[in-house]
């Protein structure tokens, strides 16, 4: 069988069709960045007390200060407590006014928050008090959705196709996106978002892998760095959204919407020609191929697409074949636990924005717009310097500029923000190297598992950010060596990986595994030649030098 990559430099490597390809995952991007951030704005803190319109029936011609002067407690500064409220008794005003109200409880009838506040997730469920935890589960929950669709997409999407994945997650993030702008209560608010993370993840992994299948080995970072660009310009989008939108309802809306507007993508969203090759279509491979030629005004020679034949190894991998081999397998664990310190440190950078000390709307502004330089610089710097010391060397300088950040005194809050932004600059960089690179890794039967298992990982270390920085109150500075820490231990790793730069990809797990082999093969002969070379001269130096000393002792 004729090998795909040849066909694909028949079609052009990056030429039109790729181009547009690429266009089309890349516009879905901004409204991701809105699913993973955008509660950061509907759970903004909003000053309340206890609703103690009890005192009404005893008094109703009572002032609203009047009212709190007698049924809640005030804090130590002077403002009134947020969740705590005199209890109700069954007495006369001027009994009240005497001897005034001493045993405290709960809020018993809700909240009272300011008028003029516009509604908020906070408003809406009440999420304060003793309900406050629920935003932190809500989130966790997103997450959970985001480790199923990693799972279960992957999987799936090496069975039936990159297509027909990523068309589903779009309609589901679309749909349950804005169906959470109507949910009645917030348990079922939580359900649509676990849903919305699920069609995240397989929306990211299907797209990533679809769009390395299509190019060639020179290009192969630009159908991950390109939608990372726009998944940054969604963040600086959505500051300004949420400042100007304060209404959660409307906001999550505008979020989602926009996901419905690409469901055109069903007429003109390609399916990967070399998956079709891998499960024996040969015949849709075939046109699809010639569409895209057409397209890049180029022509494939006939008896070259009539070299294509089913593979008998085409059934698809599950996750089990990713642990079998040894070499397949030491890949997979590094690269997991790569995944995982990138999210963990990613969304832990991310989600705490205001232990910066600056604006949370300016922070959200500026942390999107480093990414787009860390992830259009990763187009080049992968080329030039491989794959491999790209993700050590920014997972490492991601790790040290966090734990810097723990030295500096807190009443130098410029300093702090500095480190703090170079620290996502790198984290940026790695994340963005940790897709192409992964989607290399990985055999064509297993890619789509193996990102998926990746990305399960990338999720845990998403869920367990906030989880991080709860240790905080223990001392201040766990959270940052945590997220230092890990890495740098991260990156160490990933140097033991192989390089995969200016490599095709693999097919089939054999193949994987023995190029892996003969490249590792390959570097020790040139340093086991390199060494003989060096010994052979030596030798011949010394009998050289033997032949004009032995003259000169005679003499």
């Amino acid at each position: 069988m004729t090998d795909f990559g040849e066909i694909l430099k028949t079609v052009g490597d990056f030429g039109r069709f790729q181009k547009c390809l690429l266009l089309l995952t890349s516009l879905a991007c901004p409204s991701i960045a809105f699913h993973m951030f955008g509660q950061l704005f509907m759970v903004m803190h909003v000053p309340h007390h206890c609703d103690t319109s009890w005192i009404h029936e005893i008094s109703p011609n009572m002032t609203k200060e009047q009212q709190l002067n007698l049924t809640v407690p005030r804090n130590t500064p002077g403002s009134y407590k947020e969740c705590l409220m005199y209890t109700p008794v069954d007495q006369d005003i001027d009994s009240i006014l005497e001897y005034g109200l001493n045993s405290t409880e709960k809020c018993q009838k809700g909240w009272v928050y300011p008028s003029e506040q516009e509604q908020t997730l906070v408003t809406q469920f009440d999420l304060v008090c003793d309900r406050k935890e629920l935003n932190d589960i809500s989130q966790s929950i997103y997450r959970l959705g985001l480790l199923l669709g990693a799972v279960i997409s992957g999987s799936l999407s090496d069975r039936i196709g990159r297509r027909p994945v990523t068309l589903l997650s779009m309609l589901m993030m679309g749909a349950f996106g804005v169906g959470a702008a109507f949910a009645p209560n917030f348990y079922v608010y939580m359900a649509l978002r676990c849903l919305v993370g699920f069609a995240v993840s397989g929306f990211i992994i299907s797209t990533v892998t679809l769009g390395t299948e299509w190019v060639g080995v020179s290009y192969r970072t630009h159908p991950v760095a390109i939608p990372l660009c726009c998944f940054s310009i969604g963040q600086m989008v959505l500051a300004g959204l949420a400042y100007g939108v304060r209404n959660w309802k409307l906001l999550q809306i505008a979020g989602s919407a926009p996901m419905l507007g690409l469901l055109f993508y069903i007429w003109v969203l390609p399916e990967s020609a070399r998956w079709l090759v891998m499960k024996g279509k040969i015949e849709e491979a075939k046109k699809l191929l010639q569409k895209a030629a057409s397209v890049n005004k180029q022509s494939i020679p006939p008896e070259l697409l009539d070299q294509m034949t089913p593979e008998k190894k085409s059934k698809s991998g599950n996750i089990l074949d990713l642990f079998r081999k040894p070499r397949l397998r030491k890949t997979t664990l590094i690269m997991c636990y790569a995944w995982f310190v990138n999210s963990l440190v990613y969304y832990g950078l991310s989600l705490n924005m205001g232990i910066f000390g600056l604006n949370i709307y300016l922070m959200q502004l500026v942390f999107g717009a480093v990414e787009i330089p860390a992830y259009f610089n990763c187009i080049f710097l992968l080329q030039w310097f491989g794959r491999k010391k790209c993700q050590g060397c920014f997972l490492v300088l991601g790790g040290a500029m966090c734990l810097i950040i723990t030295c500096i005194p807190k009443d130098l809050p410029v300093v702090v923000v500095t480190l703090a932004v170079i620290g996502k600059f790198a984290i940026a960089a790695s994340l963005s190297t940790s897709y192409v690179y992964g989607a290399e890794l990985f055999p064509t039967v297993l890619r789509q598992t193996g990102v998926g298992v990746c990305s399960m990982s990338s999720s845990v270390g998403g869920s367990i950010s906030p989880l991080v920085g709860l240790l905080d109150k223990y001392h201040p500075a766990i959270s940052m060596v945590i997220f230092g820490s890990t890495p740098v231990t991260a990156g160490i790793l990933c140097f033991l990986l192989p390089e995969m730069c200016g490599k095709e990809l693999q097919d089939h797990t054999e193949a994987a595994v023995a190029s892996q082999r003969a490249c590792e093969n390959v570097n020790d002969s040139y340093e086991i030649g390199d060494l003989n070379l060096k010994e052979d001269s030596q030798k011949v130096w010394t009998q050289e030098h033997a032949l004009l000393v032995k003259p000169a002792i005679r003499r």
